[in-house]
């Protein structure tokens, strides 16, 4: 039974609430051509390069950026929000990536990067889930409480953060082990005992 082409796209499109690579319907086996002009005839919008949106989707930036550079894991207040730790909103998105890895980005919303050597950029790395339902690159809450502790963030920001992590699904002895390794154990205690 042959497949439809259409069939194909449609499905892509459905899998990823509206946001569309052109890549991944390359790979299986349909033209670049044929791609770019189905979504041009559908007036989809080119948000980046080789990312499409569909006219009537959201536009997650968390994953449009994620689906442009591959190595980026979100982090500190990023990831706080994302994590549900965090009161408010970022004002910028930041991702921490590898030594040596280059992001160019040029898009809408603000984007931080922090480079780190590859030790410390895999440790603690995990995905979790957008708003709009994308799942994205993120560190795992525990690295997150760790990284905020090492950066100027404010005290109530730190304070709700780890109030927040006590009363959901806590993981403390990998929270001391990362404390330990990044080196804010001493901080990381002063607020967990007495929050205990």
């Amino acid at each position: 039974m042959k497949v439809n082409k259409k069939d194909i796209i449609e499905a892509k499109i459905s899998q990823n609430q509206g946001i569309i690579q052109i890549a991944d319907i390359v790979a299986e086996g349909i033209s670049k051509q044929y791609v770019i002009k189905y979504l041009q005839d559908r007036r989809y919008e080119r948000v980046a390069k080789g990312i499409y949106l569909a006219p009537d989707a959201w536009q997650d930036d968390l994953y449009i950026i994620s689906l442009q550079y591959k190595k980026i894991v979100y982090s500190h207040d990023t990831s706080l929000y994302l994590h549900g730790l965090s009161e408010r909103e970022p004002v910028y998105f930041t991702a921490t990536v590898p030594r040596g890895y280059r992001v160019d980005y040029k898009g809408q919303s603000p984007l931080k990067t922090i480079t780190v050597v590859e030790e410390r950029y895999s440790l603690g790395m995990s995905a979790t889930t957008t708003p709009y339902g994308h799942t994205v690159p993120c560190y795992n809450a525990e690295r997150t409480l760790c990284d905020i502790f090492r950066t100027d963030t404010e005290v109530q920001e730190k304070q709700y953060a780890i109030k927040e992590y006590l009363k959901g699904k806590k993981n403390l002895p990998r929270l001391m082990e990362y404390a330990r390794m990044l080196h804010v154990e001493k901080k990381i205690k002063q607020y967990t005992e007495v929050l205990l």
